[in-house]
């Protein structure tokens, strides 16, 4: 055997290899070797580190898109909620929501006519359809200010959002993935068709070269990084980091619905029942600059969420 071929043997080869382990990487694995591919997967820190276990955990359509015709959108997201919550009921659950209407804001009228369309355009077959409510009548008013009187409640989802991570990694693993975790991509190199890759162990330092037919760069917030420092591509600026910032306060109502909130900004804010004896709040819409360290939510947007 001359020293090229034993070279090809020594070194592993997958069809895919991805960067990222959160819900978009550990997805795509799963569903590669699903497909019959050979799949590893790389994560710097551990699944679901990143922005995947920091979400306002909802599976939904994006109500808030109508209003931007995305109706292809909405309508794909709509029906993937409906494919999640049968697949994994022990961790995603309906949940109902709120939506006061705000005098002065958009009129009652269309708000009903954007929850008719988030009722039908997805297929729903199991969720409750939504509803008018009283809120000088309804408990769900009493949290709330005088000035809201009527309101729609509509279903989406609730998800624990880093345990999702986890089991789509567990199942790519147990249908023959490599899944790797606190392992860095440190080169990729396109060589003879193919690219080779060489790969470290943050705890323990051994390196390692492999060869993948396929990169899938699903690094979250940190793709341009990767673009930099593993393929060499210094003017990248495919990104534009937005913050998202939640608070946790102590419970604010005693019922299991939530509420969505307009805001005269255009925004939309939710407040969440979380974790039996709080409430979450967000989220911001921030520009975060390119600093890739752990971000803290700022001053501005605790008042912006207080108010």
């Amino acid at each position: 055997m001359n020293k090229q071929s034993q070279h090809a043997r020594l070194t592993p080869h997958y069809d895919v290899l991805v960067i990222g382990g959160g819900i978009n990487g550990c997805g795509i694995a799963r569903d590669a070797v699903g497909r019959g591919y050979s799949v590893c997967l790389c994560e710097a820190g551990d699944f679901g580190g990143g922005t995947s276990s920091a979400s306002t955990k909802l599976v939904h359509g994006g109500l808030r898109y109508l209003e931007h015709y995305e109706f292809m959108l909405v309508r794909k997201a709509l029906m993937e909620r409906e494919v999640l919550w049968k697949n994994a009921p022990h961790i995603i659950w309906p949940m109902r929501f709120v939506l006061p209407h705000h005098s002065g804001l958009r009129p009652a009228w269309l708000l009903r006519l954007g929850l008719f369309l988030y009722d039908h355009i997805g297929g729903r077959k199991l969720l409750p359809a939504t509803s008018s409510v009283n809120l000088q009548r309804d408990e769900v008013g009493k949290p709330l200010k005088p000035l809201f009187k009527k309101a729609f409640e509509y279903s989406d989802c609730w998800v624990e959002d880093s345990r999702l991570v986890v089991l789509n990694a567990l199942d790519a693993a147990q249908r023959g993935a490599d899944m790797r975790t606190h392992t860095t991509v440190a080169r990729a190199q396109r060589t003879d068709g193919q690219w080779r890759v060489e790969m470290e162990d943050t705890l323990s330092g051994y390196r390692q070269t492999v060869t993948a037919g396929v990169i899938v760069n699903a690094a979250g917030p940190w793709v341009d990084g990767v673009l930099r420092e593993v393929f060499g591509q210094n003017d990248v600026r495919n990104v534009r980091l937005v913050r998202g910032s939640h608070i946790v306060i102590r419970r604010k109502f005693a019922h299991d619905k939530a509420y969505i909130f307009q805001n005269d900004d255009n925004r939309i804010i939710f407040a969440i029942p979380y974790e039996g004896d709080y409430t979450l709040i967000g989220t911001t819409d921030a520009e975060h600059g390119r600093d890739m360290g752990k971000p803290e939510i700022s001053t501005e947007e605790i008042e912006y969420l207080c108010t």
